[in-house]
């Protein structure tokens, strides 16, 4: 995939490292060549709450963690740099670093993809033009999700930010591109690029020509230099630096979560999706070669990209809050001790009681892009009890994948037939149930649901030659369950039209003085 790249696996390497640095941990994680894992490291990181709507993470502490956890995989395995063929990156995409080139610190936290804060930015550069001013080149609308407002909040109000980056002393990538310079030495000769799965999701850059658009960095305020080289998905971008673990390993693949989950799950093909459940949720369909501009809400994005091949793009739904919804169930109300408990506490009752929750906490992003509304239950009458809101919690999840997948079937025009689904929250028989029912389709979960980490290892393994071609890839993929729906239609026409008249009661929550 790369002309630097190794002919081969490095020596005798039997197996790929991926990092995978999500939005509340971080976790390094060994694959050998069928795909399997052999061992896992992670740790959290701590949630930064600032204000109501702002979510930040410490960048040091997540570059920390990363070397951590790859001690911890290689120990767990009991292997060495040796037994490494290459490391690949995939990353909790839209979260902003801007650090020093020079010092190696960041000049402010991380701004993660979750904050609202910059809605006061959307606001001015919406202006002129609409939300959907950049949306024919960058295939996204102005949002507070994506990266370019972040970096510009920084550069505006972090004190002498914006004299540094105009000066060519800032660098900013979502944090993939933190890993990779660290990964690469840092302020010692550290390689300062990102792929163009994350580069698709900044507002930056033109989704044909695959770079950085001047006009645009321009309208932001955002100097070039800060930018990362934008290169493709699967190659080698340079070698791990100096006394690290794995010094001397190619660092060789570099995709989005939602990106790399797509292609752990095999999805390379035209009409192919998958659904990733996590702190949010994520839909991608792969559109192939062609940029599919989506009149139903979703996002145009890129796929992946592998070497010079040509680039593959994507539509997606972006769903903020699902796992996430949980994790408030567990830390905010005190309802459950750990995620596993709102299945046995949703098993409890017979169905939601009649209880909806639409969990706007950082807006409603697909199909609805509406930063105005906020979070709401709805439906209590004193027969509810918290069984009932278990279960409305982990039906709000299969509640908005739906709506995502008829935005999908509706800009494609080829209904999807069955649904590949992965990340932590399909280990939840009584949710993946639901969303089969409330989908009338197949709902199928792979045997490895790693799908994310294995995605990036994929990626850096095509690099190098630990896999020869995607067909080698998709023949490691392997059904583990599948869900059947069992709800007739009435009932889902039903539950559907109350979910749709729960989201209109959240909208238009936000006023000016709105705390």
């Amino acid at each position: 995939m790369s002309e630097s790249a190794p002919s081969a696996q490095q020596g005798n390497a039997q197996y790929v490292i991926a990092i995978d640095q999500g939005t509340t941990s971080t976790r390094a994680i060994v694959f050998d060549h069928s795909g399997s894992i052999v061992s896992t490291g992670q740790l959290e990181h701590e949630q930064i709450f600032p204000h109501a709507g702002w979510v930040e993470h410490n960048a040091k502490e997540i570059w920390d963690n990363t070397r951590e956890v790859v001690g911890q995989a290689l120990s767990k395995a009991n292997l060495t740099r040796h037994d490494i063929a290459a490391v690949g990156i995939t990353n909790q995409r839209e979260t902003a670093v801007v650090w020093d080139k020079t010092t190696g610190e960041p000049v402010y936290n991380a701004i993660v993809w979750q904050d609202t804060r910059t809605q006061p930015i959307v606001d001015e550069l919406a202006a002129e033009g609409g939300v959907e001013r950049f949306k024919q080149k960058v295939g996204l609308p102005l949002a507070t999700y994506f990266s370019g407002t972040k970096i510009k909040w920084i550069l505006d109000n972090v004190e002498g930010a914006r004299a540094k980056a105009e000066a060519g002393d800032l660098l900013f990538g979502n944090t993939d591109s933190w890993v990779l310079w660290n990964l690469t030495g840092g302020t010692d000769g550290g390689v300062h690029a990102t792929d163009v799965t994350n580069a698709s999701r900044t507002m930056f850059m033109d989704l044909e020509s695959l770079s950085w658009d001047q006009e645009i960095l321009d309208a932001f305020g955002v100097p070039a230099s800060m930018m990362p080289e934008i290169r493709s998905s699967s190659e080698v971008y340079g070698t791990v630096h100096g006394s690290q673990l794995l010094r001397e390993t190619p660092v060789a693949g570099i995709l989005g979560d939602q990106q790399a989950a797509t292609f752990g799950q095999a999805a390379f093909e035209t009409g192919e999706a998958k659904s990733t459940y996590g702190t949010g949720s994520f839909l991608i369909f792969n559109t192939g070669e062609e940029i599919v501009h989506s009149k139903n809400g979703l996002l145009t994005t890129v796929g992946y990209k592998l070497g010079d091949a040509k680039p593959h793009y994507a539509l997606e739904g972006s769903i903020a809050v699902t796992g996430s919804l949980i994790q408030w169930l567990r830390d905010n109300l005190g309802m459950i001790q750990s995620a596993p408990e709102v299945e046995t506490l949703a098993k409890t009752v017979q169905d939601n009681g009649g209880v909806y929750i639409v969990p706007a906490f950082s807006g409603l992003f697909a199909p609805y892009w509406r930063a105005d509304a906020r979070g709401a239950i709805v439906g209590l009458t004193r027969y509810v009890n918290k069984g009932h809101i278990a279960r409305a919690a982990l039906e709000a999840t299969a509640f908005q994948t739906r709506e995502v997948l008829d935005a999908v079937n509706a800009d494609s025009g080829v209904p999807l037939a069955e649904l590949k689904v992965d990340g932590g929250m399909v280990a939840n028989d009584a949710l993946m149930q639901f969303q089969a029912d409330i989908l009338g389709v197949d709902v199928v979960r792979p045997k490895v649901i790693e799908t994310t980490a294995l995605g990036a290892a994929y990626a850096a393994g095509l690099a190098v030659g630990f896999w020869k071609d995607l067909g080698e890839c998709s023949a490691n993929w392997g059904e583990d369950k599948r869900w059947s729906p069992s709800m007739d239609e009435g009932e889902r026409d039903r539950q559907m039209r109350l979910w749709k008249k729960a989201v209109t009661k959240s909208m238009d929550w936000v006023d000016a003085d709105v705390k």
